[in-house]
């Protein structure tokens, strides 16, 4: 393969088509269902799907035998499913998704998720990286081996629109569609992280999720504080109390056993190579205001918190009137919205079951207690890297970055990669993404740095051939 060629012709197919592309569907407030349960009235989804399926129908003109079909079953989420035939009597699939989070507040002064700005390398917008530019790279990087007669295995891309309410949806596409993607020997999945822009980073393990709604409630309304403060407990303070049976409360250890891995050895050392390439930037990499510290002042400590260990964030409430309409009043109740991250292994539904167990057993001063569990899924954790994908990652990250590969876990979730983890057992993962330093997926100032885009489109096309390429007897 001829590397200037193939990184001279995705270079110029993001900074002419691609980029413009995802301009435009950051217009689109395609927010995921659990965000916006009247989807199929608003038609945003729709609209993204269809700003998807013309720019990949024209592209895919290029692949013979090449096909797009946006499948829909009753009241889901739609898929976009590309079939490319290939050489190799063997099947890959691509996976991205085209639902977005909501909108957040906080954005930067002529920033906003709906409306895409481009400063220097970076395309700021709701959506870019997280996860719209997947099926661009994806086709561009078939396309790219096309133009230069590589051999590569059949194709299949697959984009769908649950993935932020958890890919709910997906599992009946999967068993839909369960013919048609046969049985891939590599999972190709663009939804991950970078731990910098300057390497290749493969993601090697992904944490599991378990939240809901804790609501305690002491009163029937509202009372005058002044009456029945030192009577009365205080909601708030009773949700605390409950909050740390989960953590404690000074150093955000997780205290259920329930919650708790033991760390595998080679995943240790992986968080000390990525420590070393990291440095500070572990850290320095999130906006703290004023004078916060992080948790921990090892790097490799602070990996394994945010890939291996269970962490707690409270990321909503309500019953909390805002500062300004807040008056001498003793609430009636105090609703907060945990999310617990979980290691890669723990299950997810017992994670859900203990933490319901620790909220609502023998509720403090007899207050009333309900914790609805939301969402409770696994997480997933790589299988070995088989010798030819591990020499591939490192040429194809020489190859377009310019230097060696990283391999890290991620503190998000993925429910797609444990879904054909356990279907697929004899698969190998190639997990990566651009969702770098400050690029605050879900947050504000959300942005796609744009030269990395071009160096994992790059590094995928190139992956595709070695895989194509490698001897399937060892």
């Amino acid at each position: 393969m001829d590397i200037a060629a193939l990184k001279s012709f995705v270079d110029q197919t993001w900074r002419e088509e691609i980029t413009p592309e995802i301009t435009d569907y950051i217009r689109i407030p395609a927010k995921s269902p659990h965000f916006d349960p009247d989807w199929q009235k608003n038609g945003h989804i729709d609209a993204a799907v269809e700003h998807m399926r013309r720019w990949a129908e024209a592209k895919l003109a290029e692949l013979p035998g090449a096909t797009l079909e946006v499948v829909r079953l009753e009241g889901r989420t739609p898929v976009i499913l590309i079939e490319a035939p290939g050489e190799i009597d063997d099947t890959v699939l691509l996976y991205g998704h085209l639902d977005k989070q909501p909108e957040m507040s906080g954005w930067s002064e002529g920033l906003g998720p709906w409306e895409p700005v481009l400063k220097d390398d970076r395309l700021y917008g709701r959506g870019g990286a997280d996860d719209g530019y997947a099926i661009y790279a994806s086709v561009t990087a078939l396309v790219a081996l096309q133009r230069q007669g590589v051999k590569r295995a059949r194709c299949v891309v697959l984009i769908e629109a649950c993935e932020e309410s958890g890919s709910y949806d997906l599992p009946f596409y999967v068993d839909h569609l369960a013919t048609r993607i046969g049985a891939p020997s590599l999972v190709i999945c663009l939804d991950s992280g970078c731990g910098n822009y300057d390497q290749l980073w493969l993601t090697t393990s992904l944490r599991g999720l378990a939240g809901g709604r804790l609501t305690v409630e002491v009163l029937t309304e509202g009372v005058h504080s002044g009456d029945a403060s030192g009577i009365v407990p205080d909601s708030f303070r009773l949700a605390r109390a409950l909050v740390s049976r989960l953590e404690d409360e000074a150093t955000g250890e997780v205290l259920l056993p329930e919650l708790k891995t033991q760390v595998p050895a080679e995943r240790i050392e992986q968080a000390k190579v990525a420590a070393a390439a990291l440095g500070e930037e572990v850290w320095r990499k999130f906006p703290f205001a004023g004078t916060t510290r992080p948790i921990a002042t090892d790097g490799v400590e602070l990996v394994l918190n945010r890939t291996w260990r269970a962490q707690l964030a409270v990321v909503g409430a309500d019953g909390l009137p805002s500062p300004e309409n807040a008056g001498n009043v003793l609430r009636p109740r105090t609703v907060l919205k945990l999310s617990m991250r979980l290691p890669p292994i723990t299950d997810g539904r017992t994670a859900a079951e203990a933490m319901t167990r620790a909220l609502t057993e023998d509720p403090p001063q007899g207050a009333t207690v309900k914790f609805e569990a939301e969402q409770s899924a696994g997480g997933w954790n790589a299988p070995p890297l088989a010798p030819w994908l591990a020499t591939a990652i490192q040429r194809a990250s020489q190859a377009t970055f310019g230097r060696e590969a990283a391999l890290m876990g991620e503190g998000g979730s993925i429910p797609f990669i444990g879904m054909l983890g356990a279907k697929f057992p004899a698969a190998q993962f190639l997990i990566t993404g651009v969702l770098g330093p400050h690029s605050n997926a879900h947050g504000p100032n959300e942005f796609l740095h744009i030269p990395t885009g071009c160096n994992v489109t790059a590094s995928a096309a190139l992956i595709l051939a070695d895989h194509a390429a490698r001897d399937r007897t060892a």
